[in-house]
């Protein structure tokens, strides 16, 4: 197999305007992988990372390699696993190549930045491939339990670690705020447990679990390592041998009948600064590049429009120029978005009629579960701006209608 070069952005995502046709596709074969972990599964294996043939008198702790993947292998640290689940991860993604590549595809965008703030803390750089096995770099997904983003955090710990989430947006999705959020996180816990599997066990099932194993093999003279845990969860069990599985195809792709396209070593995304209120579409029109693209490096933001005291947004280091430029002639409104705070009892579909909206738009820019039909007292729905004539033509609604600033 080979993995095309071409810049493959994905996504898959909670409302319409962040949907890719492979998505669903890339959660329903997850579910056919053995002991599946959150929402998606991951991965194979291989062999040994690639000897360093670097001679410098004082090495430079960044390789220079202009692969990212030769950088990623020369920091492996973590020890192999003597476990047949290895295997039974490596075979079941060797049979699932179309998979694997889209997942190596996606990481493209993320993983020069993750690789940066690994090294910066000098953490085993196994610990950047571990969105493959949490969310196979799937920036918007969720899962049953309700942990979301590439790191999966769910509500409570994304919270504990600054991670913003209202109705607007979503920090756990912030590519970079969740990444530092859960490379603090495995610090802590590998500053509590001394060691990288019982820190990586924790990281999936909880601290104060992980902790409760190790007091009971103590109190009955049993080590104090990952494998000897007897009562993990099915899930944790599985956990590390499937990052072991990523850093062994990794490693040596070529064992596993597959190739990993080369990733540049360079940043392929930086910051940029926009308007506090501009809608999502139109933000990806400025710079020119495609919405899913665009979604894929700003998933935090859960509506349309983008709404806040001050906007950071994500470009690809080659868009920034063109987003400012075309930021600077555009002269129409930036939002085509208002807010309308709802009574009481009123019909969605009505709400819908108004506004020129169909309800099934209206309930998926909304988060709005499909079964619902009216709402209740106060509540908030965005709604087109471009609806004076819906409004007009209408009797005239019992809610009220808000600006977005």
């Amino acid at each position: 197999m080979h993995f095309k070069s071409a810049l493959l952005i994905a996504a898959a995502v909670l409302f319409s305007f962040h949907t890719l046709a492979w998505g669903d596709e890339d959660i329903a074969l997850a579910n056919t992988a053995p002991d599946r972990n959150n929402i998606q599964e991951t991965q194979q294996a291989a062999t040994d990372p690639e000897p360093t043939t670097d001679i410098a008198i004082a090495p430079d702790p960044i390789p220079s390699e202009t692969d990212l993947w030769k950088r990623i292998r020369s920091g492996f640290a973590l020890q192999d696993l003597d476990s047949p689940l290895v295997a039974r991860h490596e075979a079941w993604y060797m049979r699932h190549p179309d998979y694997v590549e889209r997942m190596m595809e996606r990481s493209k965008l993320y993983l020069y930045y993750i690789v940066e703030e690994v090294e910066k803390r000098g953490m085993p750089t196994e610990i950047a491939l571990l969105p493959m096995i949490e969310s196979a770099f799937i920036p918007t997904a969720q899962s049953r339990r309700k942990a979301s983003g590439i790191w999966q955090f769910v509500p409570g710990t994304g919270k504990k670690y600054g991670l913003e989430q209202d109705w607007w947006y979503d920090g756990r999705r912030d590519v970079i705020d969740a990444t530092q959020a859960a490379l603090d996180y495995l610090q802590n816990l590998y500053s509590e447990f001394g060691d990288w599997e019982l820190a990586l066990a924790a990281y999936n099932c909880g601290e104060k679990k992980i902790a409760r194993l190790l007091a009971q093999n103590r109190a009955k003279g049993l080590p104090q390592d990952y494998q000897s845990l007897k009562k993990l969860p099915r899930e944790t069990r599985n956990y590390i041998p499937k990052l072991i599985a990523i850093r062994n195809i990794v490693s040596n792709p070529a064992a596993y009948g597959l190739s990993l396209d080369e990733i540049p070593n360079t940043p392929y995304f930086t910051t940029v600064s926009a308007p506090s209120h501009i809608d999502v579409k139109l933000a990806a029109q400025l710079a020119e590049m495609p919405l899913e693209e665009f979604n894929s490096l700003n998933p935090a933001y859960m509506r349309p429009v983008i709404k806040g005291q001050t906007t950071t947004l994500l470009l690809p280091v080659d868009k920034v120029d063109t987003f400012a430029e075309n930021l600077e002639n555009h002269d129409d409104p930036l939002v085509s978005w208002q807010i309308y705070r709802a009574a009481k009892g009123e019909w969605l579909y009505k709400i819908a009629q108004r506004f020129g909206i169909t309800l099934e738009r209206l309930k998926q820019v909304n988060g709005i579960l499909p079964r619902s039909k009216i709402t209740a007292a106060g509540q908030m729905l965005l709604v087109p701006v471009n609806s004076g004539m819906a409004l007009n033509a209408a009797r005239k609604p019992s809610g009220s209608l808000h600006p977005l600033y």
